[in-house]
């Protein structure tokens, strides 16, 4: 087989390899031409681009004998049929209204000719109305897919998840509203092609939104698992978190902004200055365990990457808890550490939550699958300090170091808000939750400081006492954690195309 230049890729990277009719185009090989006809086949492959982007690229090779080169096409297909990672059937569903109403458009225009190039059979259902998605997975035979496309933004990904753990765990007897209970694993992976405002879990778990890159990840059968954490009231089941779980700053923003929809994407610089400005605090109690089998702290320098060995040590240690039952006990018995105070931001992230806007993300060295979440406390502070602390996400240093600032690696936490406290009685009642409370620092004014709301993955939630559990790796993306940035990544590969031919 010729080719006038040197190409080397991974079987993992390979997309497909199609025989090729030739065409009269191709100039260069003219000698070749005139000895006899020639027979040539095409290598789809991934190309890595700057900034984690990938593209479909292709090299043809050719030669005059048809037999060999038919070989080398079964061969190249033998090996690929051998990536059993790689999945053969996807359901797909489409949010036509997220985002800037791209999705569809998206999905036929950059995906689709993707997954067909690959050999991806795909079932695609266009939701209707919120939900759509999350009910159609309570109904599908599910276990007849290799995983389950979710195209548009941060809500759209929410609904999945949320269909999909919470079918596992219908399939399973396994009652979601017992915050102590031990959720069954999900082993269908997600994929997420971004097409929303918000896709910051596509962000923090490739590097870059990107349509075509996340679909490329989806073809070569990428496998990230995911930390969850669960949310309870009252032993009642509220969400799941992957990302963000904010109460105070994050979560009035989010309230603000829900009603002014029609501003588009600039509704979150809007509501996040109008939020700045009124500088709310709020009251109440924090208890968590800290996650001491978890290695690293927040404040390391252990960023979670491709291959990452803090995770890879959680998944043994969640393996050998699998074969131990009786570790099931060991979490009622360790240590509760509470902290009262007023509190301008609360914020529990299980993944770093970097998007283009703040590149480290609210705890950059928080990992995706240890089985802990980054607890972030910024207690009242003045208006000046807050905005120092706001200012850090975006640069180089370090952002925790401040001395109204606390962050604590948990496994799990309760909050409670000082009005529920308060009117501990009433806690059950949805309906006095949102009674206010006056302005302490300025009884005269009588300005009315209800409680904040909790921003749950972009999702309002409006109670004001909480039970968070993190969940090791309950789910699986179609991902490999943000790669680091290397020089020559083909160097250390094995198996190629070029060693090959």
């Amino acid at each position: 087989c010729v080719h006038t230049e040197n190409y080397f890729v991974p079987i993992s990277e390979i997309i497909a390899v199609e025989e090729t009719e030739f065409n009269k185009k191709q100039r260069n090989i003219g000698r070749w031409q005139k000895m006899a006809k020639l027979h040539a086949f095409t290598v789809y492959y991934v190309k890595k681009a700057r900034n984690h982007r990938w593209r479909c690229s292709d090299v043809t090779f050719w030669c005059v004998d048809e037999h060999l080169c038919n070989q080398w096409i079964q061969a190249l297909k033998e090996l690929l049929e051998m990536q059993k990672s790689r999945p053969k059937q996807l359901l797909v569903y489409i949010n036509p209204y997220g985002g800037k109403r791209q999705g569809k458009r998206i999905y036929e225009q950059k995906v689709a000719p993707l997954f067909s190039l690959a050999s991806v059979s795909t079932d695609v259902v266009i939701t209707e109305h919120a939900n759509h998605a999350k009910d159609n997975l309570f109904e599908v035979n599910i276990y007849k897919y290799d995983g389950v496309v979710c195209v548009g933004g941060d809500g759209m990904f929410s609904e999945v998840m949320h269909g999909l753990i919470g079918r596992m765990q219908k399939d399973s007897g396994i009652d979601q509203n017992n915050p102590k209970a031990s959720l069954v694993q999900c082993n269908i992976r997600i994929g997420i092609i971004p097409a929303g405002s918000t896709d910051c879990v596509c962000y923090s778990t490739v590097g870059i939104s990107d349509p075509v890159t996340s679909a490329l990840h989806i073809i070569v059968g990428d496998c990230q698992p995911l930390d969850v954490s669960s949310v309870h009231h009252n032993n009642m089941f509220l969400k799941y978190s992957v990302s963000l779980l904010g109460y105070g700053f994050y979560g009035d923003i989010l309230k603000d902004s829900e009603k002014k929809r029609w501003m588009g994407p600039m509704r979150y610089d809007y509501s996040g200055f109008k939020t700045f400005l009124s500088h709310h605090y709020y009251e109440g109690t924090i208890a968590y365990q800290p996650a001491k089998s978890a290695l690293g702290s927040p404040r390391d320098k252990e960023r979670c990457r491709t291959g990452c060995y803090i995770c890879k040590k959680s998944e043994k240690q969640l393996a050998e808890q699998h074969k131990e039952c009786g570790l099931k006990h060991e979490e009622g018995e360790e240590e509760w550490k509470v902290i009262k105070g007023k509190f301008l931001a609360i914020n529990a992230v299980n993944m770093s939550c970097a998007c283009p806007r703040s590149p480290k993300g609210l705890s950059p060295a928080a990992h995706l699958a240890d089985g802990s979440a980054d607890l972030i406390l910024v207690r009242k502070c003045s208006r000046f300090d807050f905005l120092r602390y706001l200012v850090r996400h975006t640069n180089q240093d370090d952002q925790f170091d401040f001395p109204f600032v606390d962050v604590f690696r948990v496994k799990c936490f309760q909050f409670t808000s000082k009005l529920s406290e308060d009117n501990e009685s009433n806690v059950l009642d949805i309906g006095k939750k949102r009674f206010g409370q006056f302005c302490r620092d300025h009884p005269a004014c009588c300005c009315n400081i209800v409680n904040s709301t909790w921003n749950c993955d972009g999702e309002t939630l409006d109670s004001s006492a909480i039970e968070v559990k993190v969940h090791c790796q309950l789910m699986k993306l179609f991902a490999r954690g943000i790669e680091e940035p290397c020089k020559d990544e083909a160097a250390s590969s094995q198996s190629s195309v070029e060693q090959l031919l």
